[in-house]
Protein backbone atom coordinates (compact mmCIF):
# COMPACT_ATOMS: atom_id res chain seq x y z
CA UNK A 1 0.00 0.00 0.00
CA UNK A 2 1.58 3.18 -1.12
CA UNK A 3 1.83 6.30 1.36
CA UNK A 4 -1.26 8.47 -0.27
CA UNK A 5 -3.83 4.98 -0.19
CA UNK A 6 -2.97 4.47 2.93
CA UNK A 7 -3.66 7.75 4.24
CA UNK A 8 -6.96 8.15 2.31
CA UNK A 9 -8.23 4.73 3.39
CA UNK A 10 -7.30 5.88 7.22
CA UNK A 11 -8.99 8.57 6.69
CA UNK A 12 -5.77 11.10 7.00
CA UNK A 13 -6.45 13.33 4.01
CA UNK A 14 -9.90 14.65 5.27
CA UNK A 15 -10.42 18.07 5.53
CA UNK A 16 -11.38 19.80 8.99
CA UNK A 17 -12.53 23.63 9.35
CA UNK A 18 -9.42 23.48 11.69
CA UNK A 19 -6.40 23.79 9.41
CA UNK A 20 -6.49 27.46 9.57
CA UNK A 21 -5.79 28.37 12.85
CA UNK A 22 -3.50 25.34 13.82
CA UNK A 23 -0.83 26.23 10.53
CA UNK A 24 -0.67 29.86 11.87
CA UNK A 25 1.61 28.33 14.57
CA UNK A 26 4.66 27.93 11.59
CA UNK A 27 3.69 31.26 9.82
CA UNK A 28 6.87 32.93 8.77
CA UNK A 29 8.59 36.17 9.88
CA UNK A 30 8.39 34.79 13.82
CA UNK A 31 8.91 37.88 15.80
CA UNK A 32 12.40 35.56 18.02
CA UNK A 33 13.90 36.03 14.79
CA UNK A 34 13.83 39.89 14.57
CA UNK A 35 16.59 40.54 17.47
CA UNK A 36 14.63 42.35 20.09
CA UNK A 37 16.53 44.78 21.98
CA UNK A 38 17.24 43.28 25.57
CA UNK A 39 19.53 43.00 28.50
CA UNK A 40 21.35 39.89 28.32
CA UNK A 41 23.77 38.77 31.08
CA UNK A 42 26.56 36.48 29.77
CA UNK A 43 26.48 33.20 31.74
CA UNK A 44 27.06 30.08 30.27
CA UNK A 45 29.89 28.38 28.16
CA UNK A 46 29.37 24.78 27.04
CA UNK A 47 30.30 21.98 24.53
CA UNK A 48 26.23 20.74 23.92
CA UNK A 49 23.32 22.40 24.83
CA UNK A 50 20.69 20.72 25.34
CA UNK A 51 17.05 22.44 25.40
CA UNK A 52 14.15 20.11 27.08
CA UNK A 53 14.80 17.97 29.39
CA UNK A 54 12.11 14.75 28.78
CA UNK A 55 13.21 11.00 27.95
CA UNK A 56 14.98 12.37 24.56
CA UNK A 57 16.69 15.13 26.34
CA UNK A 58 17.83 13.68 29.10
CA UNK A 59 19.21 10.51 26.77
CA UNK A 60 21.06 13.30 24.81
CA UNK A 61 22.42 14.84 27.77
CA UNK A 62 23.42 12.08 29.12
CA UNK A 63 24.97 9.88 25.98
CA UNK A 64 26.93 13.41 25.27
CA UNK A 65 28.61 14.03 28.53
CA UNK A 66 29.58 10.15 28.74
CA UNK A 67 32.06 10.58 25.61
CA UNK A 68 33.50 14.01 26.82
CA UNK A 69 31.57 16.75 26.03
CA UNK A 70 30.78 19.45 28.51
CA UNK A 71 27.14 19.55 28.70
CA UNK A 72 24.15 22.06 29.61
CA UNK A 73 20.68 20.58 30.04
CA UNK A 74 17.90 23.35 30.71
CA UNK A 75 14.20 22.88 31.37
CA UNK A 76 11.59 24.82 31.36
CA UNK A 77 10.22 22.87 34.83
CA UNK A 78 11.40 21.75 38.04
CA UNK A 79 12.62 17.66 37.27
CA UNK A 80 13.28 15.90 34.48
CA UNK A 81 11.52 13.35 32.78
CA UNK A 82 8.91 15.44 30.77
CA UNK A 83 5.68 13.03 29.72
CA UNK A 84 7.16 10.73 31.77
CA UNK A 85 7.39 12.92 35.10
CA UNK A 86 5.52 15.72 34.35
CA UNK A 87 3.53 14.45 32.26
CA UNK A 88 2.78 11.23 34.26
CA UNK A 89 2.33 9.38 31.28
CA UNK A 90 2.70 5.80 31.75
CA UNK A 91 3.82 3.07 30.76
CA UNK A 92 6.83 2.81 28.80
CA UNK A 93 5.42 1.60 26.07
CA UNK A 94 6.95 -1.60 24.15
CA UNK A 95 10.74 -2.07 23.62
CA UNK A 96 10.53 -5.53 21.73
CA UNK A 97 10.37 -6.28 18.30
CA UNK A 98 6.65 -7.00 17.00
CA UNK A 99 6.80 -10.22 17.59
CA UNK A 100 7.31 -10.01 20.97
CA UNK A 101 10.78 -12.01 21.28
CA UNK A 102 13.37 -9.58 21.41
CA UNK A 103 13.97 -6.97 23.14
CA UNK A 104 15.26 -4.52 20.62
CA UNK A 105 15.07 -0.52 22.37
CA UNK A 106 18.10 -0.95 24.93
CA UNK A 107 20.75 1.69 25.53
CA UNK A 108 20.22 4.06 27.92
CA UNK A 109 16.97 3.00 28.20
CA UNK A 110 17.29 -0.27 29.23
CA UNK A 111 19.79 1.40 31.90
CA UNK A 112 17.17 3.66 33.12
CA UNK A 113 14.45 0.76 33.61
CA UNK A 114 17.50 -1.38 34.91
CA UNK A 115 18.06 1.80 37.31
CA UNK A 116 13.95 1.63 38.23
CA UNK A 117 13.71 -1.98 38.95
CA UNK A 118 16.86 -1.54 41.30
CA UNK A 119 15.01 0.78 43.92
CA UNK A 120 11.51 -0.86 43.18
CA UNK A 121 10.18 1.42 40.83
CA UNK A 122 9.98 -0.28 37.98
CA UNK A 123 8.73 -3.73 36.44
CA UNK A 124 10.87 -5.69 33.47
CA UNK A 125 9.08 -5.76 30.20
CA UNK A 126 10.05 -9.08 30.15
CA UNK A 127 7.79 -10.09 32.89
CA UNK A 128 5.00 -7.25 31.51
CA UNK A 129 2.49 -9.18 28.59
CA UNK A 130 -0.50 -7.60 26.24
CA UNK A 131 -3.77 -8.41 27.36
CA UNK A 132 -3.30 -7.78 31.03
CA UNK A 133 -3.91 -5.21 33.55
CA UNK A 134 -0.43 -3.55 33.11
CA UNK A 135 -1.54 -2.87 29.10
CA UNK A 136 -5.01 -1.41 29.71
CA UNK A 137 -5.78 -5.13 28.52
CA UNK A 138 -5.25 -3.96 25.29
CA UNK A 139 -2.87 -6.85 22.97
CA UNK A 140 -2.43 -5.32 19.67
CA UNK A 141 1.08 -3.55 19.75
CA UNK A 142 1.16 -3.70 23.55
CA UNK A 143 3.50 -6.38 24.37
CA UNK A 144 6.08 -5.65 27.12
CA UNK A 145 5.39 -2.17 28.32
CA UNK A 146 7.07 -1.11 31.02
CA UNK A 147 4.67 0.16 34.43
CA UNK A 148 6.99 2.77 36.22
CA UNK A 149 6.72 5.39 39.40
CA UNK A 150 7.58 8.68 38.31
CA UNK A 151 8.51 10.33 41.63
CA UNK A 152 11.37 7.40 41.19
CA UNK A 153 11.74 8.25 37.87
CA UNK A 154 12.77 11.66 38.74
CA UNK A 155 15.64 10.73 40.85
CA UNK A 156 17.40 8.42 38.92
CA UNK A 157 17.28 11.01 35.58
CA UNK A 158 19.35 13.32 38.36
CA UNK A 159 21.71 10.51 39.06
CA UNK A 160 22.77 9.45 35.89
CA UNK A 161 23.05 13.37 34.58
CA UNK A 162 24.89 13.98 37.90
CA UNK A 163 27.47 10.50 37.46
CA UNK A 164 27.73 11.74 33.71
CA UNK A 165 28.92 15.56 34.73
CA UNK A 166 25.77 17.14 32.90
CA UNK A 167 25.33 20.52 34.24
CA UNK A 168 21.15 20.73 34.60
CA UNK A 169 19.19 24.00 34.83
CA UNK A 170 15.82 24.00 36.20
CA UNK A 171 13.06 26.74 35.72
CA UNK A 172 14.75 28.29 32.52
CA UNK A 173 12.82 28.90 29.37
CA UNK A 174 14.36 29.21 26.04
CA UNK A 175 13.87 32.56 24.55
CA UNK A 176 15.82 32.80 21.33
CA UNK A 177 18.83 31.31 19.53
CA UNK A 178 22.29 32.86 18.97
CA UNK A 179 22.77 32.61 15.69
CA UNK A 180 26.08 33.45 13.44
CA UNK A 181 24.75 33.30 9.87
CA UNK A 182 23.06 29.83 9.74
CA UNK A 183 24.54 28.27 12.51
CA UNK A 184 23.09 28.44 16.42
CA UNK A 185 25.87 29.34 18.27
CA UNK A 186 23.43 28.56 22.00
CA UNK A 187 20.57 30.64 23.52
CA UNK A 188 19.05 33.27 25.01
CA UNK A 189 17.82 31.90 28.63
CA UNK A 190 15.14 33.52 30.88
CA UNK A 191 15.76 32.02 34.12
CA UNK A 192 14.55 33.45 37.81
CA UNK A 193 17.46 36.21 37.34
CA UNK A 194 16.14 37.35 33.70
CA UNK A 195 17.53 37.01 30.06
CA UNK A 196 20.82 35.12 30.68
CA UNK A 197 22.83 33.47 27.38
CA UNK A 198 24.16 30.08 26.90
CA UNK A 199 26.93 29.78 24.40
CA UNK A 200 27.25 26.22 22.74
CA UNK A 201 29.21 24.73 19.89
CA UNK A 202 25.98 22.65 18.99
CA UNK A 203 22.14 22.57 20.40
CA UNK A 204 19.96 19.80 20.36
CA UNK A 205 16.51 20.70 20.07
CA UNK A 206 14.30 18.55 22.49
CA UNK A 207 11.54 20.96 23.33
CA UNK A 208 8.82 18.41 21.82
CA UNK A 209 7.50 21.37 19.83
CA UNK A 210 10.76 21.99 17.64
CA UNK A 211 11.10 25.83 19.31
CA UNK A 212 14.16 25.60 18.80
CA UNK A 213 14.85 24.97 14.95
CA UNK A 214 11.65 26.89 14.18
CA UNK A 215 13.01 30.16 15.96
CA UNK A 216 16.50 29.61 14.68
CA UNK A 217 14.84 29.64 10.90
CA UNK A 218 14.41 25.29 10.08
CA UNK A 219 11.04 25.05 8.25
CA UNK A 220 8.75 23.01 9.78
CA UNK A 221 4.52 22.23 9.67
CA UNK A 222 2.32 21.94 12.52
CA UNK A 223 0.36 18.28 12.88
CA UNK A 224 -0.62 17.22 9.36
CA UNK A 225 -0.95 19.93 6.60
CA UNK A 226 -2.47 17.46 4.54
CA UNK A 227 -5.50 17.03 6.82
CA UNK A 228 -5.23 20.28 8.25
CA UNK A 229 -5.74 18.71 11.96
CA UNK A 230 -3.64 17.78 15.10
CA UNK A 231 -3.83 14.99 17.16
CA UNK A 232 -5.67 15.74 20.70
CA UNK A 233 -4.09 15.85 23.73
CA UNK A 234 -4.69 14.39 27.09
CA UNK A 235 -4.06 15.47 30.58
CA UNK A 236 -2.98 11.86 32.21
CA UNK A 237 -3.60 11.26 36.02
CA UNK A 238 -2.74 8.70 38.58
CA UNK A 239 -5.06 6.70 41.07
CA UNK A 240 -4.63 4.93 44.00
CA UNK A 241 -6.86 3.30 46.55
CA UNK A 242 -8.11 0.67 44.26
CA UNK A 243 -9.72 -3.03 44.81
CA UNK A 244 -7.68 -4.43 42.06
CA UNK A 245 -8.69 -7.34 42.18
CA UNK A 246 -12.31 -6.41 42.29
CA UNK A 247 -11.78 -4.17 39.14
CA UNK A 248 -10.14 -7.04 37.34
CA UNK A 249 -12.97 -9.62 37.67
CA UNK A 250 -15.32 -6.49 36.42
CA UNK A 251 -13.10 -6.18 33.19
CA UNK A 252 -12.19 -10.38 32.34
CA UNK A 253 -15.68 -11.13 31.44
CA UNK A 254 -16.05 -8.53 29.12
CA UNK A 255 -13.06 -8.81 27.16
CA UNK A 256 -14.67 -11.06 24.26
CA UNK A 257 -16.71 -8.08 23.50
CA UNK A 258 -13.37 -5.34 23.20
CA UNK A 259 -13.74 -4.18 19.53
CA UNK A 260 -12.99 -0.84 17.07
CA UNK A 261 -15.47 0.15 15.12
CA UNK A 262 -14.58 3.16 12.55
CA UNK A 263 -11.38 4.13 14.27
CA UNK A 264 -13.63 4.12 17.69
CA UNK A 265 -12.22 1.84 20.61
CA UNK A 266 -14.83 0.05 22.83
CA UNK A 267 -12.52 -1.43 25.23
CA UNK A 268 -11.66 -1.76 29.00
CA UNK A 269 -15.00 -0.17 31.10
CA UNK A 270 -17.12 0.53 27.50
CA UNK A 271 -20.06 -1.26 29.29
CA UNK A 272 -20.05 0.90 32.34
CA UNK A 273 -19.14 4.75 29.87
CA UNK A 274 -22.53 3.08 27.99
CA UNK A 275 -24.30 3.16 31.61
CA UNK A 276 -23.13 6.62 32.38
CA UNK A 277 -23.38 8.30 28.96
CA UNK A 278 -27.06 7.04 28.80
CA UNK A 279 -27.84 8.64 32.58
CA UNK A 280 -26.33 11.57 31.26
CA UNK A 281 -23.23 11.77 33.13
CA UNK A 282 -20.45 11.39 30.13
CA UNK A 283 -20.26 13.82 27.99
CA UNK A 284 -16.03 13.10 26.93
CA UNK A 285 -14.82 12.28 23.58
CA UNK A 286 -14.17 8.11 24.79
CA UNK A 287 -16.76 5.26 24.34
CA UNK A 288 -14.39 3.74 26.99
CA UNK A 289 -11.08 4.40 29.56
CA UNK A 290 -7.49 3.38 29.13
CA UNK A 291 -6.49 2.82 32.87
CA UNK A 292 -3.12 0.86 33.34
CA UNK A 293 -1.96 -1.09 36.57
CA UNK A 294 1.54 0.89 38.18
CA UNK A 295 4.20 -0.72 40.06
CA UNK A 296 2.13 -0.98 43.33
CA UNK A 297 -1.03 -3.03 43.03
CA UNK A 298 -3.51 -0.33 44.33
CA UNK A 299 -2.03 2.16 42.10
CA UNK A 300 -2.97 2.50 38.32
CA UNK A 301 -2.34 5.44 35.66
CA UNK A 302 -5.52 6.88 33.58
CA UNK A 303 -5.12 8.31 29.93
CA UNK A 304 -8.83 8.75 29.42
CA UNK A 305 -9.11 12.62 28.74
CA UNK A 306 -9.56 13.99 25.45
CA UNK A 307 -9.42 17.78 23.95
CA UNK A 308 -9.29 18.58 20.74
CA UNK A 309 -8.18 21.66 18.39
CA UNK A 310 -4.87 22.01 21.29
CA UNK A 311 -2.08 24.28 19.91
CA UNK A 312 0.64 23.61 22.14
CA UNK A 313 2.79 26.73 20.92
CA UNK A 314 -0.22 29.22 21.64
CA UNK A 315 -0.47 29.93 25.40
CA UNK A 316 -4.24 31.15 25.43
CA UNK A 317 -4.78 27.64 23.46
CA UNK A 318 -3.01 25.90 26.27
CA UNK A 319 -4.05 27.66 28.95
CA UNK A 320 -7.72 26.33 27.92
CA UNK A 321 -6.88 22.88 27.27
CA UNK A 322 -5.13 22.72 30.82
CA UNK A 323 -8.73 23.93 32.45
CA UNK A 324 -10.42 21.45 30.13
CA UNK A 325 -8.19 18.73 31.04
CA UNK A 326 -8.72 19.15 35.03
CA UNK A 327 -12.52 19.31 34.64
CA UNK A 328 -12.72 15.82 32.70
CA UNK A 329 -10.41 14.29 35.33
CA UNK A 330 -13.38 15.32 38.05
CA UNK A 331 -16.01 13.99 35.94
CA UNK A 332 -13.81 11.10 35.95
CA UNK A 333 -13.15 10.76 38.98
CA UNK A 334 -17.27 10.91 39.35
CA UNK A 335 -16.95 7.67 36.83
CA UNK A 336 -15.38 5.59 38.79
CA UNK A 337 -16.61 6.20 42.08
CA UNK A 338 -20.16 5.97 41.01
CA UNK A 339 -19.67 3.05 38.15
CA UNK A 340 -17.22 1.18 38.64
CA UNK A 341 -16.18 -1.64 41.43
CA UNK A 342 -13.41 -1.74 42.91
CA UNK A 343 -12.98 1.86 42.59
CA UNK A 344 -15.39 3.24 44.80
CA UNK A 345 -12.55 4.34 47.18
CA UNK A 346 -10.30 5.38 44.41
CA UNK A 347 -8.40 8.53 45.72
CA UNK A 348 -6.81 10.53 43.04
CA UNK A 349 -2.92 11.08 43.38
CA UNK A 350 -2.29 14.14 41.17
CA UNK A 351 -2.33 14.89 37.43
CA UNK A 352 0.21 15.73 35.23
CA UNK A 353 1.43 19.30 36.06
CA UNK A 354 1.98 19.54 31.86
CA UNK A 355 -0.94 18.57 29.35
CA UNK A 356 -0.23 15.34 27.32
CA UNK A 357 0.91 16.82 23.87
CA UNK A 358 1.32 14.14 20.67
CA UNK A 359 1.22 16.75 17.94
CA UNK A 360 2.69 20.22 17.68
CA UNK A 361 5.53 20.96 14.80
CA UNK A 362 7.27 18.59 12.83
CA UNK A 363 10.70 20.12 11.87
CA UNK A 364 11.71 19.56 8.60
CA UNK A 365 15.10 18.08 7.02
CA UNK A 366 16.17 16.88 3.72
CA UNK A 367 14.68 13.75 4.43
CA UNK A 368 11.15 13.71 5.78
CA UNK A 369 10.56 9.83 7.47
CA UNK A 370 7.46 8.78 5.84
CA UNK A 371 4.96 6.62 7.27
CA UNK A 372 4.99 4.51 4.73
CA UNK A 373 8.60 2.88 5.69
CA UNK A 374 7.58 2.04 8.89
CA UNK A 375 4.50 -0.35 7.72
CA UNK A 376 6.94 -1.74 4.82
CA UNK A 377 10.17 -2.15 8.22
CA UNK A 378 12.66 -0.03 5.92
CA UNK A 379 15.67 -0.56 7.28
CA UNK A 380 18.16 2.35 6.29
CA UNK A 381 21.99 2.24 6.22
CA UNK A 382 21.96 4.95 8.82
CA UNK A 383 19.84 3.95 11.20
CA UNK A 384 20.38 5.17 14.95
CA UNK A 385 17.24 2.78 16.45
CA UNK A 386 14.89 0.14 15.64
CA UNK A 387 11.35 -0.18 16.57
CA UNK A 388 8.17 -1.61 16.67
CA UNK A 389 6.18 0.89 17.95
CA UNK A 390 2.67 1.17 16.50
CA UNK A 391 0.92 3.95 14.41
CA UNK A 392 -1.11 5.75 16.89
CA UNK A 393 -2.55 8.93 15.08
CA UNK A 394 -5.62 9.89 17.49
CA UNK A 395 -8.24 12.05 15.95
CA UNK A 396 -7.33 10.54 12.29
CA UNK A 397 -10.28 8.81 11.03
CA UNK A 398 -12.90 11.67 11.93
CA UNK A 399 -15.09 12.41 14.87
CA UNK A 400 -14.18 13.04 18.45
CA UNK A 401 -13.49 9.43 19.37
CA UNK A 402 -12.37 8.31 16.37
CA UNK A 403 -8.48 7.24 15.63
CA UNK A 404 -5.89 5.37 13.53
CA UNK A 405 -4.27 2.53 15.16
CA UNK A 406 -1.90 0.12 13.60
CA UNK A 407 0.23 -2.35 14.91
CA UNK A 408 3.49 -3.25 12.86
CA UNK A 409 3.20 -6.20 10.98
CA UNK A 410 7.01 -6.68 9.98
CA UNK A 411 9.52 -7.09 12.53
CA UNK A 412 10.48 -4.17 13.32
CA UNK A 413 11.21 -0.97 11.11
CA UNK A 414 14.41 1.89 11.95
CA UNK A 415 14.75 5.54 12.18
CA UNK A 416 17.51 7.23 10.20
CA UNK A 417 19.98 9.81 11.58
CA UNK A 418 19.34 11.97 8.81
CA UNK A 419 15.59 12.83 10.33
CA UNK A 420 17.62 14.22 13.14
CA UNK A 421 19.18 17.11 11.25
CA UNK A 422 17.00 19.95 9.94
CA UNK A 423 17.29 22.12 6.86
CA UNK A 424 18.55 25.68 6.55
CA UNK A 425 20.61 25.70 10.36
CA UNK A 426 23.67 24.39 11.25
CA UNK A 427 24.75 23.07 14.48
CA UNK A 428 21.94 21.70 15.45
CA UNK A 429 20.51 18.56 15.96
CA UNK A 430 16.51 17.08 16.53
CA UNK A 431 15.56 14.52 19.41
CA UNK A 432 12.42 13.51 20.28
CA UNK A 433 8.75 14.24 18.42
CA UNK A 434 9.90 16.81 16.57
CA UNK A 435 12.03 15.08 14.34
CA UNK A 436 11.64 15.43 10.63
CA UNK A 437 8.37 12.52 9.79
CA UNK A 438 5.28 13.12 8.21
CA UNK A 439 2.49 13.33 10.93
CA UNK A 440 1.77 9.32 10.76
CA UNK A 441 5.04 8.32 11.26
CA UNK A 442 6.14 10.35 14.10
CA UNK A 443 2.27 9.00 15.81
CA UNK A 444 4.86 6.05 15.83
CA UNK A 445 7.77 7.02 17.62
CA UNK A 446 6.97 9.71 19.72
CA UNK A 447 6.08 7.25 22.67
CA UNK A 448 8.69 7.51 25.14
CA UNK A 449 11.24 3.82 24.45
CA UNK A 450 12.04 5.34 20.55
CA UNK A 451 11.98 9.09 21.90
CA UNK A 452 15.11 7.93 24.15
CA UNK A 453 16.74 6.04 21.54
CA UNK A 454 16.89 8.77 18.95
CA UNK A 455 17.76 11.50 22.20
CA UNK A 456 20.54 8.91 22.82
CA UNK A 457 21.60 8.84 19.12
CA UNK A 458 21.44 12.82 18.79
CA UNK A 459 23.62 13.36 21.98
CA UNK A 460 26.21 10.63 20.77
CA UNK A 461 26.34 12.50 17.43
CA UNK A 462 26.90 15.87 18.80
CA UNK A 463 29.68 14.14 20.92
CA UNK A 464 31.30 12.41 18.11
CA UNK A 465 30.87 15.73 16.10
CA UNK A 466 32.39 17.83 18.77
CA UNK A 467 35.81 15.95 18.79
CA UNK A 468 36.16 16.02 15.33
CA UNK A 469 35.44 20.15 14.88
CA UNK A 470 32.73 19.50 12.49
CA UNK A 471 29.05 20.00 11.42
CA UNK A 472 26.63 16.82 12.53
CA UNK A 473 25.57 16.97 9.05
CA UNK A 474 29.21 16.24 8.28
CA UNK A 475 29.23 13.13 10.94
CA UNK A 476 30.08 10.12 8.74
CA UNK A 477 27.72 7.41 9.92
CA UNK A 478 30.49 4.59 9.83
CA UNK A 479 31.96 6.69 12.63
CA UNK A 480 27.90 7.26 14.70
CA UNK A 481 27.76 3.28 14.04
CA UNK A 482 30.02 1.91 16.48
CA UNK A 483 29.92 4.72 18.86
CA UNK A 484 26.00 3.93 19.28
CA UNK A 485 26.38 0.10 19.49
CA UNK A 486 29.45 0.54 22.39
CA UNK A 487 26.21 2.58 23.95
CA UNK A 488 24.56 -0.64 23.94
CA UNK A 489 21.95 0.58 21.15
CA UNK A 490 20.30 -2.55 18.99
CA UNK A 491 20.50 -1.67 15.52
CA UNK A 492 20.77 -5.38 13.51
CA UNK A 493 18.44 -8.25 14.14
CA UNK A 494 19.64 -10.11 17.20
Amino acid sequence: MDRRKFLATTGLLAASGAAAPLLGSCRAGDPYLDGASVAVKDAYRCDLLVVGGGPAGVCAAISAARLGAKVLLVDSGNCLGGMGTKGLVGPFMTCYDAKGETQIIRGLFEEVVDRLIAVGGALHPKDIRQGTEFTAWISEGHDHVTPFDPELLKVVYDHMCREAGVKVLYNSLFARPIMKGRSIRGAVLLTPGGFEAAEAKLVVDATGDGTVAFRAGAPCVFGDPEAGRVQPSSLFFRMNNIDTDRLIAEVVPHLPEFRRVNGVSYRCLHWRVAEAEAAGEWDLARKSVNIWRSVEKDQWVANCTRIHGVDATDAESLSSAEEEGRRQVQELMHFFHKYVPGCEKATLMGTGSVMGIRESRHVHGDFILPVQDLIDGVIYDDRILLSANSIDVHGAMGGPAGGLYMPITKDFYSVPYRALLPKDVDGLLLAGRCISADSAAAGAIRVMPPAMAIGQAAGTAAALALQKGIDPKQLDYSDLRPALLEGGACLDRQ
